[in-house]
C-alpha cells in the first residue's frame, strides 16, 4: 500500500512523519546512507520500528522524501507562454536538485502519487494541453523533459564536477599521435559552455522539438 493511502498516526513523544522525513533528507544531503536505524539515531532515542509506524516501509519514507523537496518547486498558474512555463519549472527543479543531489538516483524508483509530485504532473499537462498537444503527448513530452533534468543532475553527480584541467594536457598529447585532428585541435584550447548553459541549451533543443508536434493554435 502506498503511503499516501493511510493515515498519519497522531505524534508520539514528539515523534512525528515530518521530522522522520526531516532527518532523513538531512542524512540524504550529507551524502549518508538513509536507513530507519540512522534515521531513528539521528532523531534521538528512538527505534527504528517506531519510525514505521509513521512511514510504514522504507518505501514509503522516499515516497515523502521525494515529494516533500519536489514541493520546493514552485508551481505557477499555466501563463500564455508554455516554453516559459516549462522552462521556468524545468530550472527551478535544476536548481532543487542541487540541493538535493540524491533525487535523481531514487526519483523514478518511486510512482508520483505525492501532492506536491501529483501537481507537478498536472502542471506540465495543463500547460501542454493548452499549447495544442493531446493528453497522451503531453505525458510523453513531460516524460522528456523529466528525463533530461533527472538525467543530468545524476550525470553531475556521478561526474563529481568538472573534470581536472590538467588531463586535457596528456590526453592531447596522446590525440596528437593518433589520427583524430578535430579532437586534437580542440584538445589544445578546451573551451565550451557551462554545465548550466549546457543543461538550458540541451532543454532549448527539446522545447524546439516538441514545438514541430503541437497542434497550431
Amino acid at each position: 500500500m502506498l503511503i499516501w493511502s493511510s493515515t498519519e498516526p497522531s505524534p508520539r513523544r514528539a515523534l512525528d512523519r515530518s521530522r522522520i522525513v526531516a532527518a532523513a533528507i538531512t542524512l540524504a544531503d550529507a551524502g549518508d546512507p538513509v536507513t530507519m536505524k540512522a534515521v531513528a539515531a539521528a532523531l534521538g532515542d528512538y527505534t527504528p520500528m517506531a519510525l514505521y509506524r509513521y512511514v510504514g516501509s522504507k518505501d514509503g519514507l522516499v515516497d515523502l522524501m521525494l515529494d516533500e523537496v519536489a514541493g520546493e518547486v514552485p508551481v505557477p498558474s499555466p501563463g500564455e507562454d508554455w516554453r516559459a512555463d516549462l522552462s521556468d519549472v524545468a530550472v527551478e527543479t535544476r536548481r532543487m536538485i542541487t540541493r538535493h543531489p540524491w533525487v535523481p538516483r531514487l526519483f523514478h524508483t518511486r510512482p508520483p502519487a505525492g501532492p506536491n509530485l501529483m501537481r507537478h504532473v498536472e502542471f506540465k499537462l495543463s500547460v501542454l494541453v493548452r499549447a495544442g498537444a493531446t493528453v497522451v503527448a503531453a505525458m510523453t513530452y513531460a516524460a522528456m523533459i523529466d528525463r533530461h533534468v533527472l538525467g543530468t543532475g545524476l550525470q553531475e553527480e556521478i561526474e563529481g564536477g568538472p573534470v581536472d584541467p590538467s588531463v586535457f594536457g596528456e590526453i592531447h598529447t596522446l590525440a596528437a599521435t593518433r589520427d583524430v585532428p578535430l579532437f586534437t585541435s580542440w584538445l589544445a584550447a578546451p573551451t565550451g559552455p557551462s554545465l548550466a548553459e549546457q543543461f538550458e541549451l540541451g532543454l532549448g533543443f527539446l522545447l524546439d522539438g516538441i514545438a514541430k508536434h503541437l497542434a497550431p493554435s
